[in-house]
């Protein structure tokens, strides 16, 4: 984050709730609504609105949060496949979608969630949103892992 706080792109993914962990440089954030379970939001910590933009230490730590990212969906999801969509249509500062994907359905706490697009696009559309209790339940299972 810079000297003003989260840039509104962390914001508006729900900070500080679903903040699952961070790294010098990035923030990695359970996404609200889940298109699968344990779908989340590698958002760089700076104000950048393009890729290119970012400093070499974001990018070099980039890669550090990637794989820990990976290890923690490993260790919980088990996920056949990970996808990371940089949309930034509606939300501009750098960021990344990270959906686990796999084939069938991912439980955790009763909050069963379906990977209705696999294998082929995730359907973005039909996310599931979350309540605040699903919140802090997913978030606090997949930081227990980080």
């Amino acid at each position: 984050m810079d000297d003003e706080g989260p840039n509104p792109t962390i914001l508006r993914f729900g900070y500080p709730a679903t903040r699952i962990a961070e790294t010098a440089h990035w923030m990695v954030l359970l996404r609200p609504e889940q298109p699968t379970l344990g779908s989340m939001i590698l958002a760089a910590k700076s104000s950048e609105t393009a890729f290119g933009a970012l400093s070499p230490e974001a990018f070099a730590d980039m890669g550090v949060a990637i794989a820990r990212i990976e290890a923690m969906l490993a260790a919980t999801i088990q996920p056949a496949r990970i996808n990371y969509l940089m949309l930034m249509m509606v939300d501009p500062h750098v960021h990344f979608h990270v959906l686990p994907r796999y084939e069938g359905e991912r439980s955790h706490a009763g909050i069963a969630i379906g990977d209705r697009g696999w294998p082929k696009q995730p359907e973005l559309a039909g996310a599931k949103p979350l309540d605040a209790d699903q919140v802090k339940i997913l978030r606090d299972w997949l930081s227990a892992s980080w």
